[in-house]
């Protein structure tokens, strides 16, 4: 038996191994496990190339549980190592000046540290008292030996006796992680980490019910319990497989989700990198939806992390599924995978597959694409609001949707509008409704004029239009009911006015009588006779940073008073000449409060009571 001390350039790793890892623990299980899994992808590559006479025969790993004696054992049928190669890749560790490197960099990500250092296998001092590893190579008459280790740096390394090839890790749990003995906590730890590993990963048993052949009743069995799917979807031919495959693996990856997804994206690429993965588009809410677990990093099969953020565009954190690349660290910091040169290029690749994806949807079946725009209208927005790039690819496929529920692009659309929709400066003008019930009466005054008219109630449409409006040249945004018809389009100047001076005024006064000038700044407007009497509305510019307050919770800015509106009195319509050419004050009073009544009612301005008021006084008129 030989005796030794572990070559550690630090007076003892294991405690700085405690110190540091405790609080992510049960990161070791991924770490023995995923060191079985390469050692039995070892074992096959040699067979495949004939560099080995072992024969692969059952490869399965087995985790087992033995809290009688207080031990969990990882077994594999893999390569194995000879008691030469235990010394060279377990006793020898380079973990030069350890300590001062943890205290240097205090606050780095120290769940992962062990990975960095190479020192995987080191992780079961996070929970083992003691760590046993009996192991037999797959080389011919090589002896089994067992090395042992109490969590100090003195170890045993001896022959010992092993029938089948692989290595079985024992790890002598502690009292202060006795947790880890607990079935149910092993078992969800395997399913997180080794839910796809590429080797059958075994624990325990669980119970079936199945009907014998020859029998007419099903009958409980009890059959080993594998915990992973060996070959899941993402790493097999896209052409190979159908629709109904892609959403039989939605619901393995997202077993409490009952909505199917829209569509999917099938990445599968070997250069520049390997990347391989499926991406699903989930439908999209009247509310950005980030949803930091949602899209699952995977290195070689292995579970890296499902919280992407800062890793991949935040637009792509709406989408659902799995990313895998062997170029992606097994073993990193998030902080790390965020300034990664690889996963800065995974990123952006991504990003294009998925402009591409949606590009050749919309070549390939128009009709499809539209049908689902309004679902993934939002992704697409957020796309092109957060990531320049994507702009310049989503330009060629994104949609406007107009109130009659037909789809353009931008350029179709500037020739469907330009034709009208020009006004005397030459300005293209977008008119466009955040509500089509409450903006009833402008979007109908705006088709009457034969305008046509966007409809966009979505989340990020607001913020939309101020990207377009810096895009798009000579073009702006307006709501129809930002101001009067006339003026949304003007194409000439301002009528003069039919009343004189004396007599504008004495309309104005009028009217500021039974107004809240807190509320409202009265114009009078030359409209059409069969334009309303007066109209309600917001400029264009102050509504938007009213919306901007809104949502930041920030006050006005340079003390512009967001919430104010514009009365427009329509001077051309009957009634105002009628009101102007009236003898009984009180009476012209009473109407002008009626007519303003009326304009805020359309607004849904008018409450309390105010309303109140305005129905006895539409009873009175009426008697």
């Amino acid at each position: 038996m030989q005796k030794g001390t572990i070559n550690v350039q630090t007076e003892n790793i294991f405690p700085i191994i405690k110190k540091f890892l405790y609080s992510d623990n049960e990161i070791f299980l991924r770490e023995l496990v995923s060191n079985a899994v390469d050692a039995t992808s070892k074992l096959q590559a040699l067979v495949s190339m004939g560099k080995t006479d072992s024969k692969l025969g059952d490869l399965t790993i087995e985790v087992k549980l033995d809290t009688k004696k207080k031990q969990l054992i990882i077994s594999d049928k893999g390569i194995g190592m000879t008691a030469e190669e235990v010394e060279k890749y377990i006793n020898s560790i380079a973990f030069s000046g350890a300590s001062d490197f943890l205290e240097k960099h205090k606050g780095v990500d120290a769940a992962n540290l062990i990975g960095h250092f190479g020192l995987g296998f080191y992780s079961a001092f996070m929970v083992a008292d003691s760590v046993e590893i009996l192991t037999k190579s797959h080389q011919k008459d090589a002896p089994a030996v067992r090395w042992k280790c109490d969590g100090s740096t003195e170890f045993t390394l001896k022959e010992d006796k092993k029938e089948e090839r692989g290595t079985d890790i024992i790890l002598h749990i502690s009292e202060d992680a006795k947790e880890f003995l607990d079935e149910h906590k092993i078992l969800n730890i395997l399913k997180k980490y080794g839910k796809f590993l590429p080797v059958p990963i075994r624990f325990g048993n669980e119970k079936k019910w199945e009907k014998p052949e020859g029998e007419e009743k099903e009958v409980e069995i009890e059959v080993p319990r594998i915990i992973n799917n060996t070959s899941p979807l993402w790493k097999k031919t896209p052409s190979e497989l159908k629709s109904e495959d892609y959403e039989d693996f939605y619901r393995e990856l997202y077993p409490y989700t009952f909505e199917q997804p829209l569509f999917n994206i099938h990445i599968n690429v070997d250069y520049p990198f390997n990347l391989t993965g499926i991406l699903y588009f989930p439908k999209a809410k009247q509310r950005i939806d980030i949803q930091k677990n949602k899209i699952q990093l995977y290195s070689n099969q292995v579970f890296i992390t499902d919280n992407l953020e800062g890793v991949v565009p935040e637009f792509l954190m709406l989408l659902h599924g799995v990313i895998d690349s062997p170029d992606i660290p097994l073993n990193v910091s998030r902080s790390y995978l965020q300034s990664d040169h690889n996963v800065k290029k995974i990123s952006a690749h991504i990003s294009k597959k998925v402009a591409d994806k949606l590009e050749e949807m919309f070549k390939n079946n128009r009709e499809d694409f539209e049908s689902k725009w309004d679902d993934i209208k939002t992704f697409i927005q957020y796309g092109i609001l957060s990531d320049e790039k994507f702009y310049d690819r989503a330009k060629k496929f994104m949609l406007l949707k107009n109130t009659d529920n037909r789809y353009f692009t931008i350029e179709e659309y500037e020739k469907h509008i330009e034709s009208l929709q020009k006004d005397k400066n030459g300005t293209l003008v977008y008119l466009y409704t955040s509500n089509k019930e409450e903006q009833f009466a402008p979007l109908a005054a705006a088709k009457e004029k034969g305008y046509d008219v966007l409809d966009l109630d979505g989340i990020l449409d607001m913020h939309f239009i101020n990207y377009l409006e810096q895009k798009l040249e000579k073009s702006s945004f307006s709501r129809i009911d930002a101001d009067v018809i006339d003026k949304l389009i003007q194409k000439e100047d301002s009528m003069p006015s039919r009343f004189s001076e004396e007599e504008q005024n004495k309309l104005k006064d009028l009217f500021e009588k039974s107004i809240n000038k807190d509320v409202f700044t009265l114009t009078l407007e030359n409209m059409q006779e069969t334009d309303l009497p007066i109209y309600i509305t917001k400029p264009e510019f102050l509504r938007r940073w009213s919306d901007m307050q809104k949502m930041t919770g920030e006050m006005g800015m340079f003390g512009m008073d967001m919430e104010k509106a514009n009365m427009s009195v329509n001077a051309n319509h009957p009634l105002i000449s009628k009101l102007l050419n009236e003898k009984d004050e009180a009476r012209a009073e009473n109407l002008s409060k009626q007519l303003i009544d009326l304009a805020m009612l359309s607004q849904q301005m008018l409450k309390g009571e105010a309303l109140s008021n305005f129905i006895k006084r539409s009873i009175d008129i009426m008697k």
